[in-house]
């Protein structure tokens, strides 16, 4: 692997972490995935970059028992990669963003549309690279390959699952609704970012 793309994927991959950040700021909801990483979150106590990770790996794990090839050395790298990223939205989650506040609910749309861009096309130019894999999309790859079902039907049944389950234990625990406005503007605007940052 070229050293430079290694080091611009791992760049990148925290751009995508960062531009996550800001739409948790935004507080306006957040996109499928992380509607349930939120919940969980504010439901364990335990920050949202680390549940974050956390599902991840276990995607990751699961791409390792469908993968035919299994090079541990990528799935190392990827390990590292997602500890980097999680701890990366826990330092802009708790530590720098609390540091200024928004009262403007304009501001706060603005600020999901601009993290939903950078996460965009931070997760763009990772694909590009070729690199470091996002082990939901891989996961649903693997599966697609498997079976008689699109990449399609799997990435955004995991999204329909995430929302669902984010809305059960957030009126069963009386929790902070995630499944918001955020959610319908990422499902929009977050691919095509990603679609033109890859080319």
């Amino acid at each position: 692997m070229n050293r430079k793309n290694i080091t611009l994927s791992f760049l990148y991959y925290l751009i995508s972490a960062f531009g996550i950040s800001l739409t948790l700021k935004a507080s306006i909801g957040v996109s499928s995935f992380n509607s349930l990483n939120a919940t969980l979150a504010e439901f364990s106590h335990i920050k949202i970059g680390t549940i974050t990770a956390a599902l991840n790996f276990l995607f990751l794990i699961s791409c390792l028992l469908l993968d035919p090839q299994r090079k541990l050395k990528n799935y190392l790298t990827m390990g590292i990669a997602l500890l980097f990223f999680g701890s990366t939205i826990n330092l802009f989650t708790y530590f720098i963003f609390p540091l200024f506040t928004l009262h403007s609910y304009l501001l706060k749309c603005l600020l999901f549309i601009l993290g939903t861009i950078i996460a965009g096309i931070g997760t763009g130019r990772v694909l590009k690279y070729q690199v470091l894999k996002f082990p939901i999309e891989t996961f649903c790859l693997f599966l697609s390959e498997r079976t008689t079902r699109s990449f399609k039907f799997y990435r955004y049944s995991i999204d329909l699952l995430c929302i669902m389950a984010a809305l059960l234990l957030t009126f069963a625990f009386h929790l902070t609704l995630m499944v918001r406005e955020g959610t319908v503007i990422s499902f929009l605007l977050l691919s095509p970012v990603i679609a033109l940052a890859k080319e």
